[in-house]
């Protein structure tokens, strides 16, 4: 009857207080009549409480064929009653059963930030419907509704603004803290607060679509993917936990002492050795993602540590991704007219340049009108469309030598003038003839050459650039950023085979892009990193890193995190071979005994647990190595401190 008692009891917490209060209870009874019936009648409710729910642990994983630590203490236990030792039989049990409590409680503060996340989700809505305000629950906003968001208000969709303005505090998608000012026309998050200004939004994403679900749903997905040094952990406990009572009981073959063989196999428990690696790649993520940074598992946490050369794309990854019209060359044709044509078909298109035409077309208040036909996307240089019954070119030099379109000797010249001063040219052409060029200018991130030097110091070896754009406009942005290599003028396709060629040589490559051009060659890179404040859902999808602002300064902190991470499951793992060698030496040598031997076993768990956690605690500021020596050294905004690790 007790023992169906305690098989229905859940809280694990609870039989770990009652067993540690009837230790002490039998201590009390022995320091008043020592040895006496009711002492060990205590100690053996007492280990029966603690290891009933070991041994049911132990049956579950045997029915699975599994050799767990908890048959080595259950064995243990039941041999140490069986010998009369049943201090030691309640004190193992207890020790163990606590070890567990405390490992769980620990490792539940490492999910703290996707606990955190997950609670910032919104409730409810208010949407405008007829005219009125309706309040709905947040899953039930629907694609078009205008949602209403007033000062302090959470956000529950994503959407586009279409009324007000507002500071927007996007802390649970990018990790800033800092708010950022949203007015018509700008892109909004589920989950993120409007501080001091009234909002309407015309929603585009809901519930399990927004941004924000997909974040927590990556974290999960990402704390549940094992790491290749974990998956070799589980297949070592395997056979070592079978291989473990086998020489136990040879140790007591040889030595004709039980007590020795019982301590051997619970000294022997690879506990800590076990939780070295997980433990330290959930507070890693979890570190990730409290700071904006997805990664999507232990596996792509140790691909990033060993990266050493970096490869970005240009457009929207070094520079802002928001260029603007800087000239308007006409020929036979107004600016106007050639900046409207342009822009109506350009409005089927996604690419950046194509989006900035638009813009400037909107701007100068021209009305577009005339529906394009027949639309051809050229990857790599550009698209074609026929509008009015004329065939329309809109793309790059390159592009206009593969349809035949004659380039004369005027709009070469102009084209390299502006190419020289950093400007990027389109090309127009009406029925295979040049109409004009559009000038477009990108800059630079502001954040980007601290950025570079960053890196550098994080150990990447190699900065290199793969673009579309022509040579002077890349080597002009290179140039400014100190990146060691230029690769222009590319198509996907060439990204690809230059990430590939890079791998080969020999090289642990990531690539660094957000448009949908960019996927293939992360796909292909050891390690792919997207822009997530400008990148398609094609390349989020793709990528195994992504850097949920737009802020390229998140790139060398992922490194750096993923570096701490894996440095921190070294020195776990050291630990924990160390412990269980010396433990083992100290029994063999019968300096160490069971009581004693499993408060040591337990305290390295313990101490393995707290040594990842400081890893959940490094904040966003800033993080330095030296590596594989290294120190962390963060800054706040009291003062500078060191952590040593």
């Amino acid at each position: 009857m007790m023992i169906a008692m305690i098989m229905k009891t859940k809280n694990r917490s609870i039989l770990t207080l009652v067993s540690g209060g009837l230790l002490l209870a039998a201590l009390a009874v022995y320091l008043i009549n020592p040895g006496s019936l009711a002492q060990d009648i205590i100690l053996i409710v007492a280990a029966i409480l603690a290891g009933v729910p070991i041994a049911i642990k132990a049956f579950k994983a045997l029915r699975m064929k599994a050799f767990s630590i908890d048959l080595l203490v259950t064995i243990a236990v039941i041999g140490a009653m069986i010998i009369g030792e049943y201090v030691e039989a309640a004190v193992v049990s207890f020790l163990f059963l606590f070890g567990h409590y405390l490992e769980g409680r620990t490792l539940r503060k490492t999910r703290a930030s996707l606990k955190s996340l997950m609670d910032m989700a919104p409730l409810e809505a208010t949407i405008l419907k007829n005219g009125k305000r309706i309040t709905i629950p947040a899953d039930e906003v629907q694609v078009g509704d205008h949602v209403i968001v007033q000062p302090g208000g959470r956000i529950p969709v994503d959407g586009i603004v279409i009324s007000g303005q507002s500071l927007i505090n996007q802390a649970a998608i990018t990790g800033e803290s800092v708010p950022v000012r949203k007015t018509k026309g700008d892109q909004v998050f589920s989950s993120t607060i409007s501080d001091n200004g009234y909002l309407e939004i015309l929603t585009e994403k809901v519930g399990d679509d927004t941004t924000f679900a997909k974040i927590i749903e990556l974290v999960e997905e990402a704390q549940e993917t094992k790491a290749k040094a974990q998956k070799f952990m589980e297949r070592f406990a395997a056979y070592y936990t079978p291989g473990i009572i086998i020489l136990s009981v040879i140790v007591g073959l040889i030595t004709q002492n039980v007590h020795l063989a019982l301590t051997f196999l619970v000294i022997a428990c690879p506990g800590a050795l076990v939780i070295s690696v997980p433990v330290s790649i959930v507070a890693g993520i979890g570190n990730g993602a409290k700071n904006g940074i997805l990664i999507k598992g232990g596996d792509k946490m140790e691909n990033l540590a060993k990266v050493n050369t970096l490869v970005f794309d240009k457009t929207g990854t070094l520079t802002k991704g928001q260029p603007e019209v800087t000239d308007i060359q006409a020929y036979g044709i107004s600016t106007d007219e050639l900046l409207q044509l342009t822009a109506e078909v350009e409005v089927t298109s996604e690419h950046h340049l194509g989006k900035t035409i638009v813009k400037k077309a909107k701007e100068n208040g021209l009305e577009l009108v005339n529906q394009p036909t027949d639309v051809e996307i050229m990857k790599g240089h550009g698209l074609r469309a026929k509008l009015d019954a004329k065939q329309i070119y809109i793309g790059n030099k390159s592009g206009a030598e593969k349809l035949g379109i004659t380039i004369d000797t005027e709009a070469n010249d102009y084209m390299l003038q502006q190419q020289k001063n950093g400007n990027t040219s389109v090309f127009i052409a009406r029925n295979n003839k040049v109409i004009g060029i559009i000038s477009i200018a990108d800059q630079v991130r502001k954040e980007a050459p601290a950025t570079m030097e960053q890196l550098r110091n994080a150990g990447i070896d190699d900065l290199m650039m793969l673009t579309g754009d022509n040579e002077l406009v890349a080597q002009k942005v290179a140039h400014q950023l100190g990146i060691d290599k230029v690769y222009s003028e590319l198509l996907p396709e060439d990204k690809v085979t230059k990430v590939a060629g890079l791998k080969t040589s020999g090289r642990n490559v990531a690539m660094v892009g957000d448009g949908i051009n960019d996927a293939p060659a992360i796909a292909t890179a050891d390690v792919g990193i997207a822009m997530g404040g400008t990148a398609t859902d094609v390349t989020m999808q793709t990528a195994d890193i992504i850097l949920m602002s737009d802020k390229l300064d998140k790139l060398p902190y992922a490194i750096e995190l993923a570096k701490a991470t894996i440095s921190n499951m070294k020195q776990n793992t050291y630990f924990a071979l160390i412990t269980v060698a010396l433990l083992l030496v100290g029994v063999l040598t019968d300096n160490i005994h069971l009581a004693s031997g499993m408060l040591i076993h337990e305290i390295s768990v313990i101490l393995v647990i707290l040594n990842a956690v400081r890893l959940v605690r490094i904040p966003k500021y800033q993080i330095r190595f030296k590596w594989p020596n290294f120190k962390i050294k963060t800054r706040t905004e009291r003062g500078e401190t060191q952590l040593a690790m």
